[in-house]
């Protein structure tokens, strides 16, 4: 006897404690739901997520069979922005355990052959495994242009894949494109993106500042050193940029001497631009080797900046 009566009793204080739970589950629903600001403090899922950052592809015009053309997500819980579509991103992206079907953002930098030769893979390949759209593409002034020009080389695969044996589905193929303006944010979902306009030629080239609930990360695209990179990426977590070999340029001829320095970052100026940022870390991309090892372009980096730095690699995370 005594013991139902302490099996009723405790069955009386977990009855008591699971309504107290409940009814402060319910009044935390409604403070939430009149006021959104609470929400995002109140949900523990989100607040348990993290940003990654994978380098999709880390390469250059220069043929590499290591290196995929240049792209990398940007990935906060479930939500993924992409940044440029080199030759080889989706497969890349596979590689990385991203789902092709979430696959539905990405920013170019510029329209530069090695950042958007991956573009019809990246339009095409995810639909056709059944992709939901709208799927959009955010890039400099030329992009619609240049996605009308894609679309148009597809239009007889897409027909045949909906109207034929396939019977894929025509909203998977429904691409929204949006030219960037510099200064101008873009908001997705809990991820924001910053284009600056940086100083890569004749065409126009933007950088990117991206800010999530916990990291800020910039993208500096092609460029070389401009004013613009220091001034968006002051205070940010990490900074990923491009860089060639200082050394290495001195072998090339005087026309390349001249594109590189018009055109791209050397070591000894990314070492500069680093001393006035000062990031938590900085990770080298599309890296510019020529004859120089990468423990030689590392250190004439770590020469000048003794912040810590990475060379990146396609499939790195971090």
């Amino acid at each position: 006897m005594h013991f139902v009566n302490i099996a009723v009793e405790n069955s009386t204080r977990l009855t008591i404690y699971l309504s107290q739970l409940n009814l402060f589950f319910f009044f935390s629903f409604v403070l939430n739901f009149k006021n959104p600001k609470i929400v995002s403090h109140f949900n523990v899922f989100e607040s348990k997520l993290t940003t990654n950052i994978i380098l999709l592809g880390t390469g250059t015009p220069i043929i590499d069979p290591d290196r995929m053309g240049p792209s990398l997500s940007i990935q906060y819980g479930r939500e993924i922005v992409l940044f440029d579509a080199g030759p080889g991103l989706i497969r890349r992206a596979k590689k990385a355990n991203l789902n092709p079907e979430t696959l539905k953002v990405i920013f170019l930098s510029h329209l530069h052959s090695d950042h958007t030769a991956g573009l019809p893979d990246f339009m095409y390949t995810p639909s056709v495994e059944g992709r939901p759209g709208p799927v959009k593409i955010y890039g400099p002034s030329g992009t619609q242009e240049m996605i009308n020009n894609i679309k148009k080389a597809y239009s007889q695969d897409v027909q045949i894949r909906v109207n034929g044996y396939e019977q894929g589905k025509k909203e998977n193929y429904d691409f929204e494109v949006i030219e960037i303006e510099d200064g101008k944010t873009y908001v997705e979902n809990h991820i924001q993106i910053l284009p600056f306009l940086v100083e890569h030629g004749e065409w126009p080239s933007f950088g990117f500042r991206i800010t999530t609930p916990d990291r800020i990360i910039v993208y500096s695209g092609d460029t070389k050193p401009c004013k613009n990179i220091i001034k968006y990426s002051r205070e940010c977590d990490v900074l990923i940029h491009e860089v060639y070999s200082s050394s290495g340029l001195r072998e090339k001829s005087i026309k390349w001497q001249n594109y590189h320095t018009h055109m791209h970052t050397s070591a000894i100026e990314l070492a500069q631009i680093a001393n006035k940022i000062q990031p938590d870390l900085l990770i080298l991309t599309h890296q510019i080797f020529w004859n120089t090892s990468e423990k030689e372009l590392l250190y004439q980096i770590t020469n000048l900046y003794e912040g810590r730095v990475v060379s990146g690699h396609d499939l790195d995370v971090f």
